[in-house]
């Protein structure tokens, strides 16, 4: 039966006598009559016969299919026997056998699966929303499950099923944007979320849940969603959500509006509060006066101090609050931990606090000032003229929380703190708000918003008993409430009773007289911990970050991942860890300090000391991995990685992306299991420093590589290791150097130059040189640089180090070039390239093209030169190295501008300068004036 180009739709007539059956468990019926075909080849024959479409299939075709790679002696007697059964089960009629091969004679419109693609081909040609929807539910409505389900075929199961069900959800994903444009949101958010729990690593799915979302009026929520997907693909494929996902989460935060004189435009709106607690009850007076507050923030900036005692619930107030008034601040809600009271002094500094906070409107840190003074200068600029809602969470004084205010009116900065912080109260006029312990009422409220209130009702003294023996107190009262939860079918007398029985005391964490109570509400809740699951609550108090991966429990643990998982489930539905993302754990700081008492008094010092071994070896082997990933051709740490201690495991990252992510995730806790790591894991400290090291010069993370590097300092010298102190003070000194701190640079590389010497090493020596020449070059003293670059090569040469004979070769190309004498740079920098070619130094190739480029631009070869510039712009590219892409496409648009062709230097200026606004650089404003002189 032919179809014709009019057609709207399928021709319905007679109904044919051979039907097949595809688009879920195979169906064949002749002549109304269902036909059970028992064996599975002749079930495999007669589905590749069908999905021809009544076209003749060759017989070695039908072999392959039939038997895959098993095949017979004789494949075509075979597939004749089968065929011959096949004609005895549904007639002979309907098999035609040729000379080419063998057709199967039926209608194409009876074959679901053909008659499933005609419709989508129909659907696609109209242009008549409702026709094409129309077209794409009949052709939906043919799918009754998997296709070829009880079919036995490795071709139709490698080829046609996979190419058949991203018909399908294309077709789905098509009707679904057809009901977005007509605005059926709400009843859309329901579907999509069936198939995003069935399909979760299809992104465009997502895509279209978060905007149902959105467009039923549930943007909170949507933006709560794409949190959760992005947490996924981290976890499952080490990698950050693809552009249209990213797109999606960047419509949802713009806040795009008229810029106005003095006010910056931004486009990305920080929605940065964690998730509230859902049984939040009570302290309504407090919620009255901090909304009462905020009413008054249009005339000045509000802030408020909610102070109490560990684990009496200053966070969950003020989550819970700002979810309620965040439609009060529309241009955004910042949340910071301050870390105050923290395990082993962990304290976030104010400046890191601000970096975040500007990097979370879309600053990129390379436009960051290096002060603190100028940070807080920028963000309080930035946060003029808008409303902004400030959560400051745990924080230790005064002064780390003064910088972080907001000073202008329309903001309201919220403060939660154990110390009272009389001097902001004093000083800033920041409204105090005391929250003492609740009254029995109100946390028998509480209790009850956890395990409901006819359990309560039906047995009021032991609930008064469970409140008394948890002081009150709301963390305590969350822990037995989770106890109660998962033991529906227990009293709560039985379980008062149990409680009673407990002993201890958290003397060492708070001054209040309920203390002894809540370490007796913890150890009950502990106690019903198995062994294992106790065992690993025990030791994740020994990782110092503020949340805990899956992988790096394991190792921790020296347990496989699977069964660490469980663990933490399971902790986590104890209510004594929270899962705050998707394989990502944290602990209350109470409860830390809990699980480190309980550590150091039932884990012996050399079981502690194997697992900090267990962590540090999980985190220098992952980061050493990521960094060659990061930067292919890096040379490797010069002192050699050890095996792993037994149960270690080595995150699998697969690419560049997948290795950036991790750092993204991992660089803090990495950063802080070093810096407090035992003097007998100096060499992992050094490495930590050396693995860090390439991913905060891409991040522009100057003042945190300078932190571990200095530990790595102080390790290499208790080490005795001239070499490894002259590698830090050399990553010391670029660090510096890109600070703008030219003293403090030169003086770590005169330390490194002797340290190199004194080690005998004349590749550190080299490459000591090879820095000094980077420095007298940025302070304009040419002729020193090209003096250092010199001795650089005569050393790498010396040594035969070629890497780092590449190095200089290119930094004296540049050097002399930039003296004018082009003739003699081409050639070094000729040797540089060859060199990187043959030992595949990629990134530095590139360096080396961008200098050919400017190079044969000044030799007037400006064909070659245009040649370079491209190559070394495509390798950045394919880096991700996107500064350097803008700085050799503005080097193009120059060569563009001195050969007369003004459009070509427009375009690449033009894209240069859109990649350097992109990463706010200062660099950008010199582009503006060249594209406005042109």
């Amino acid at each position: 039966m032919a179809f014709s180009e009019e057609e709207t739709g399928v021709v319905e007539s007679v109904p044919p006598t051979l039907t097949v059956s595809l688009l879920g468990p195979l169906d064949i019926r002749v002549d109304g009559r269902q036909v059970a075909l028992t064996t599975g080849r002749r079930r495999s024959l007669l589905a590749v016969l069908a999905m021809s479409g009544g076209r003749t299939v060759p017989v070695d075709q039908l072999a392959s299919a039939v038997f895959g790679e098993g095949l017979p002696a004789n494949a075509r007697r075979s597939v004749q026997t089968y065929l011959a059964r096949l004609r005895r089960a549904i007639g002979d009629r309907w098999i035609n056998t040729e000379a080419a091969g063998v057709m199967l004679q039926v209608d194409p419109d009876a074959v679901d699966a053909i008659r499933f693609e005609h419709l989508l081909d129909r659907a696609a040609r109209h242009r008549d929303g409702d026709e094409e929807r129309d077209l794409l539910c009949r052709a939906l409505s043919l799918w009754r499950g998997d296709p070829f389900d009880g079919v036995a075929s490795e071709r139709l199961e490698l080829f046609e099923a996979p190419r058949l069900r991203e018909l399908f959800l294309a077709g789905l994903e098509r009707r679904i944007d057809l009901d977005l444009a007509e605005g059926r949101h709400g009843e859309l958010v329901a579907e999509l979320s069936r198939l995003t729990a069935e399909h979760p690593l299809r992104e465009s799915l997502w895509v279209r849940l978060l905007a149902a979302l959105d467009g039923s009026g549930r943007p909170a929520e949507a933006l709560e969603r794409y949190e959760a997907i992005r947490a996924m693909i981290a976890d499952e494929l080490g990698a950050d959500p693809g552009p249209e996902l990213r797109q999606a989460h960047t419509d949802l935060l713009a806040e795009r509006r008229p810029a106005s004189a003095g006010r910056a435009e931004l486009t990305v709106t920080p929605r940065q509060l964690p998730v509230g607690i859902d049984a939040f009850t009570g302290r309504e007076a407090e919620l009255q006066t901090l909304s009462g507050l905020a009413e008054g923030t249009a005339d000045a900036p509000a802030a408020a101090v909610v102070t109490g005692t560990a684990g009496v619930g200053k966070t969950s107030l003020a989550l819970h609050w700002a979810h309620r008034v965040a439609d009060r601040f529309p241009d955004g809600q910042l949340y910071v931990d301050l870390r105050g009271f923290g395990p082993r002094g962990q304290v976030m500094e104010p400046g890191e606090a601000v970096r975040a906070f500007l990097e979370a409107f879309g600053i990129a840190p390379t436009r960051l000032p290096s002060s603190l003074d100028g940070l807080v200068g920028l963000y309080r600029s930035l946060l003029a003229g808008r409303r902004v809602l400030v959560v400051l969470d745990n924080a230790r004084d005064g002064d780390q929380v003064r910088p972080l205010l907001p000073t202008g009116p329309g903001c309201m900065a919220l403060v939660t703190s154990r110390d009272r912080l009389l001097g902001l109260v004093a000083a800033e006029t920041a409204r105090p708000i005391g929250l003492d312990l609740p009254a029995l009422a109100e946390a028998r409220l509480m209790l009850a918003a956890r395990i409901g209130v006819d359990r309560i009702e039906a047995d009021l003294d032991a609930a008064d008993q469970i409140v008394a023996h948890c002081a009150r107190l709301p963390l305590a009262l969350a822990v037995a409430a989770a106890r109660a939860q998962a033991n529906p079918v227990m009293s709560l007398a039985a379980l008062a009773d149990e409680l009673r029985g407990m002993e201890g005391g958290l003397d060492a964490l708070d001054s209040g007289d309920h203390v002894a109570d809540v370490r007796r509400v913890f150890s009950w809740s502990y106690r019903t911990l198995s062994d294992e699951v106790a065992g690993l609550f025990r030791l994740l108090s020994l990782h110092p970050g503020p949340d805990i991966a899956v992988p790096t429990a394991a190792s921790l643990a020296g347990l496989p991942p699977r069964q660490v998982r469980r663990r933490l489930s399971e902790l986590a539905r104890a209510h004594l860890l929270s899962e705050f993302a998707p394989g990502r754990f944290a602990f209350h700081d109470l409860l830390r300090a809990y699980a480190a008492e309980l550590a150091t008094r039932y884990e012996s010092s050399a079981d502690r000391h194997r697992a900090a071994h267990r962590l540090l070896d999980h985190y220098v082997h992952t980061s050493h991995v990521a960094t060659l990933l990061v930067e292919p051709g890096v040379p490797e740490i010069d002192i050699p990685l050890g095996e792993t201690s037994q149960g270690v495991i080595r995150e699998p990252l697969d690419d560049r992306e997948a290795a950036m992510t991790w750092f993204e995730v991992e660089h803090r806790a990495m950063m802080a299991t070093a810096v407090q790591a035992d003097d007998d894991f100096d060499v992992h400290v050094w490495q930590s420093a050396w693995a860090l090291q390439r991913f905060f010069y891409l991040r522009g993370h100057w003042h945190s590589q300078i932190g571990i590097l200095q530990a790595a300092l102080a390790a290499s010298q208790r080490l005795g290791n001239p070499a490894a102190q002259a590698h830090s003070h050399r990553a010391l000194a670029w660090a510096h150097s890109q600070l703008g701190q030219l003293e403090e640079s030169g003086s770590h590389l005169t330390h490194a130059l002797e340290l190199s010497a004194l080690a005998g090493d004349p590749i550190g020596q080299a490459a000591a040189h090879n820095n000094l020449g980077f420095l007298a070059q940025e302070q304009g003293h040419l002729d020193e640089a090209l003096e250092h670059s010199r001795r650089a090569l005569e050393l790498h040469r010396a040594a035969g180090h070629r890497l780092g004979e590449a190095n200089a070769l290119n930094s004296i190309g540049w050097q002399l070039a930039l003296l004018g004498e082009h003739a003699k740079a081409l050639d070094f920098c000729e040797q540089a390239l060859e060199l990187c070619l043959e030992l595949d130094y990629r990134s530095l190739g590139a360096g080396v093209c961008d200098s050919l480029g400017y190079i044969h631009n000044g030799l007037g070869n400006h064909t070659e030169a245009r040649s370079q510039y491209q190559s070394a712009i495509d390798s950045y590219r394919e880096f991700g190295d996107r500064f350097n892409e803008a700085d050799t496409l503005a080097h193009l648009g120059d060569l563009h501008h001195s050969t007369g062709d003004s459009d070509a230097a427009r375009k690449a200026w033009q894209a240069s300068l859109d990649i350097l606004i992109d990463l706010e650089h200062a660099n950008a404003a010199d582009l503006r004036a060249k594209l406005d002189d042109l």
